[in-house]
């Protein structure tokens, strides 16, 4: 069993997180601005905090095993999340990654290609920054696991495939995966590590 942070806890994404560590037995300290959304029962405390608060931020991470920041990239940069989890001594930091920075097969980035959606360029522009900063850091054991281009609501079959930095495609042409599964992938990744200091992706 591992102590286990999640920034972000009340998100689509952080909230299955939060139900599959739990699912698995795993303590979990649960973030988020608003608390009011996240269930007590055992197994979870939860934090009322603002994340880029670094202090407090620091205080609520520190003594835990892995801290998952599961929050968007476009309001928690990587200097506000990397800082307090080094100063907490927390060793390993996983991330709930962006499909943006995804190569597709002429070797461009997902977030370069012609259609990519207008609306959501800021946000996975800041997803790959933060893979950058990750990128070049030193100290931490760091994870980022990229979601296919598709983040939906659906449901935890546990069958999916593993991929490096390529966007992956179903054979019906379709990159997706629900967040159930995308949790099972993280948590899978927490449990016995096979991406340190790598990026990773999940599909079907």
């Amino acid at each position: 069993m591992s102590k286990i942070a999640i920034i972000g806890a009340t998100g689509r994404a952080g909230s299955q997180l939060l139900e599959e560590a739990l699912r698995r037995g795993h303590s979990v300290t649960a973030i988020a601005r608003d608390t009011s959304k996240i269930v007590p029962r055992s197994g979870v405390v939860s934090q009322a905090v603002d994340a880029l608060d670094a202090a407090a931020l620091q205080a609520a991470i520190a003594g835990h095993d892995v801290v998952i920041s599961a929050a968007h990239f476009s309001t928690l940069p990587a200097a506000a999340v990397i800082g307090p989890v080094k100063q907490a001594g927390v060793k390993r930091l996983l991330v709930v990654g962006g499909a943006g920075s995804l190569l597709l097969p002429d070797g461009t980035r997902v977030i370069d290609s012609a259609g990519f959606p207008e609306a959501y360029k800021a946000e996975a522009g800041a997803g790959a920054v933060f893979l950058e900063n990750l990128r070049q850091e030193k100290e931490l054991d760091w994870t980022f696991l990229s979601p296919s281009a598709e983040f939906v609501e659906g449901e935890r079959s546990g069958k999916f495939r593993i991929g490096k930095d390529d966007l992956l495609v179903s054979s019906e042409g379709r990159s997706w995966i629900t967040f159930a599964d995308y949790a099972i992938a993280m948590l899978d990744e927490v449990e016995a590590p096979k991406h340190s200091r790598q990026r990773f992706t999940v599909g079907y």
